[in-house]
């Protein structure tokens, strides 16, 4: 039941709940950490563990989406990202990096432009096919991002330079985008005439997922990828508890399921997701699956230094985010992920603390966890 306030006359808001608000209430018999599987698996595509990475050029570089595939996640690249722009992206980083180096300390406005000037270069399509080829020769999933806007033209490009799972991401996405030529794409048709299977977001609610999941997509992304590094709710007003947001996902898969007849959308959380404790959560919440950016900057192959941005930060017209120094870029990625670790802080050996997590609240896979007790803490 939905909790509402009365914020004026004739004005009410919704109560909702983010992933801080809320805390795992364990109440069946622990298991062995050993018994516990966390593999995630979306269409024909399996993995080892729930994760896919922001396709921000910060983390998601073709190196880094190959080392993640190969530990059992799902890199994703940007199609419209530097290394679809440049021939160069290394040099085109370090010029960002320079940027924030002012004499009177860290230059936040020039960065930014130095941001905005290295996205303004047009996508390459030899040099998409190329950094697509890249991954290729790892293994695992093959997977990219291309924004609602450009996902007509992109799109094609990508699928027949080898990917294997496109997503479609954008800030907001609705079932259909109106263009600035006042041609809407309709993401139901262009789905369906797409041989690949598709993830779309995100969604913020019941009936945002809801439009998505009858648009054929395999998996829908819930939240707007918000960080540290974000200002989405400063700029657009636009904030998604995230508890609540993904709760009501899975409640609008749990309906579409019994609309469908048996066809199951997978819910993939992404945004204010920074620890194992949020990780295990999100899955408690509903989550199939999560997405992961800012954390990733603790990583040693960290393209930028352990520097964060969100895509939405080299907009050219309104930024909504930052770019600059996240995280310490010191820890292995695999140590990262996977662990083992000697920090305590929830920040490193991720889904370990998940798989541990779902061991002492009794559960052996991500479904059966999706039922674990939830109490409010704040």
């Amino acid at each position: 039941m939905n909790e509402t306030v009365e914020i004026g006359m004739g004005r009410t808001a919704r109560r909702a709940y983010g992933l801080d608000e809320i805390a795992i209430v364990p109440s069946r018999r622990t298991r062995s950490s050993s018994q516990v599987s966390t593999s995630w698996q979306i269409d024909a595509y399996r993995f080892e563990i729930p994760l896919l990475t922001q396709p921000t050029d910060a983390v998601s570089s073709p190196s880094v989406v190959t080392a993640v595939n190969a530990m059992g996640g799902l890199g994703v690249l940007d199609a419209e990202g530097l290394w679809a722009r440049h021939h160069d992206p290394a040099r085109v980083l370090e010029g960002i990096l320079e940027a924030g180096s002012g004499a009177d300390g860290f230059d936040e406005q020039a960065v930014a432009t130095a941001l905005r000037s290295a996205y303004s270069v047009p996508v390459d399509q030899d040099l998409l096919t190329e950094a697509i080829g890249t991954i290729k020769k790892g293994v695992g999933t093959v997977a990219v991002r291309v924004s609602p806007q450009n996902a007509a033209t992109l799109a094609p490009i990508a699928i027949a330079a080898g990917v294997e799972l496109l997503i479609i991401l954008g800030t907001i996405v609705s079932a259909e985008h109106v263009q600035p030529d006042g041609q809407a794409l309709n993401l139901k048709s262009f789905i369906a005439d797409l041989d690949v299977p598709v993830i779309v977001g995100g969604a913020t609610n019941y009936q945002t997922a809801t439009h998505l999941m009858r648009t054929g997509a395999a998996g829908v992304v819930v939240g707007t990828g918000g960080g540290v590094q974000s200002s989405t709710d400063a700029v657009l007003g636009i904030e998604v508890p995230m508890a609540t947001a993904i709760a009501d996902a899975a409640a609008a898969r749990r309906s579409y399921l019994d609309e469908t007849g048996g066809r199951y959308v997978h819910v993939i959380a992404s945004g204010d997701i920074n620890t194992s404790s949020d990780i295990a959560k999100a899955i408690a919440c509903g989550a199939d699956a999560v997405m992961l950016g800012e954390p990733l900057a603790e990583a040693q192959e960290s393209p930028v230094e352990g520097w964060y941005w969100p895509t939405t930060a080299a907009h050219p017209v309104l930024p909504r985010g930052f770019a600059g120094p996240c995280g310490t870029a010191t820890v292995p990625l695999e140590e990262l992920l996977l662990g083992p670790t000697s920090w305590a802080d929830g920040t490193t050996n991720l889904f370990g603390a998940l798989r541990r997590a779902m061991a002492k609240a009794g559960y052996s896979d991500l479904k059966e966890f999706q039922k674990v007790g939830l109490a409010l803490v704040r």
